[in-house]
């Protein structure tokens, strides 16, 4: 169980963020998360595909580096894992972004978690110059060149996208035989991209009702038997921002949304999360109220972990 830093917006602090993580650390939290942004456009070529209207949270306006951020935050913890759920890998170099990582697994004594992403904003990847198309084949390219960065002593690769001519990359990661790499995405495309790939896992949202998620599932495994491998091998670790009330009283009316109302429905939706065999949950608050106040947030990440774990 999770929980993200307050890395964006008015609370992405410096004196937020070290308390958060020691906080989170203390109360027996198993994991830090941060997440990439690099603009909010004035007028976006692509909708945001969370909001209804397709506007992007002001909190955007202010982000902290990802990994930057785990890396002030592995110095001043000492047994906390720490994510990236999720870094946008296409807006960067491979072997700049693996060394970034690999240099954190060797600061915190191995404690990191690799989650990345394709992105869906044309205006991020102009100002990354990346085209816009064949996103999938260029990421499919990256994480193998990623993972070679990470393994192979000479390190030696040639793709239609990215080349590498014969070189030593150090440092290597602590873990082995690499960081662990979680995909994050919602289409059958990335599914497959994570079973054909030798990635970790899933790093997924809930987006709708609980059955959405029983299916995505059920997708994932599907996939990986036609590839002949071993779905139980494909972890999903998923996030979610908890809309906490008071009562029942407060709670909206008709269907109800999974982790929302009282701390024993969000509970009741951690537990059957948990029954469909999810490995890890992340409770995220940049973007949400309870957010804005950290004491709040530690205490209903506590009163939830009950039922994670």
């Amino acid at each position: 169980m999770g929980i993200t830093l307050p890395q964006a917006g008015q609370q992405a602090t410096r004196e937020n963020v070290i308390q958060t993580a020691q906080k989170a650390e203390k109360e027996g939290f198993d994991s830090l998360w941060v997440f990439e942004r690099l603009l909010w456009p004035t007028n976006p070529q692509t909708p945001y595909p969370v909001t209804p209207d397709g506007s992007l949270p002001i909190e955007y306006q202010i982000v902290l580096d990802p990994l930057e951020t785990l890396t002030y935050v592995a110095a001043n913890t000492d047994r906390i894992a720490l994510g990236t759920c999720v870094i946008d890998m296409l807006f960067h170099n491979p072997v700049v972004l693996a060394r970034r990582f690999a240099t954190l697994d060797v600061l915190s004594e191995g404690r990191t978690i690799c989650g990345l992403g394709i992105g869906w904003s044309k205006d991020e990847y102009q100002v990354s110059n990346i085209p816009f198309k064949d996103r999938g084949i260029r990421a499919d390219e990256f994480i193998q060149a990623l993972k070679r960065i990470w393994t192979d002593d000479v390190v030696e690769f040639t793709g239609k996208f990215y080349n590498i001519p014969a070189s030593k990359i150090g440092p290597k990661p602590v873990q082995k035989p690499h960081i662990p790499i979680y995909l994050g995405g919602f289409s059958p495309n990335t599914y497959s991209r994570i079973v054909n790939s030798g990635s970790n896992g899933l790093l997924g949202v809930i987006v709708g009702p609980l059955e959405y998620l029983e299916n995505t599932i059920k997708t994932i495994k599907d996939v990986a038997n036609k590839a002949n491998k071993n779905p139980n091998n494909f972890k999903i670790i998923l996030l979610t921002s908890p809309n906490i009330v008071d009562s029942k009283s407060q709670s909206t009316n008709g269907e109800r949304t999974p982790l929302t109302g009282t701390i024993d429905q969000a509970g009741n939706d951690i537990q059957r999360i948990r029954q469909m065999g999810i490995d890890h949950i992340i409770f995220g608050y940049n973007l949400i109220p309870i957010g804005r106040d950290l004491d709040k947030m530690i205490d209903i990440t506590k009163q939830l972990s009950k039922f994670a774990r």
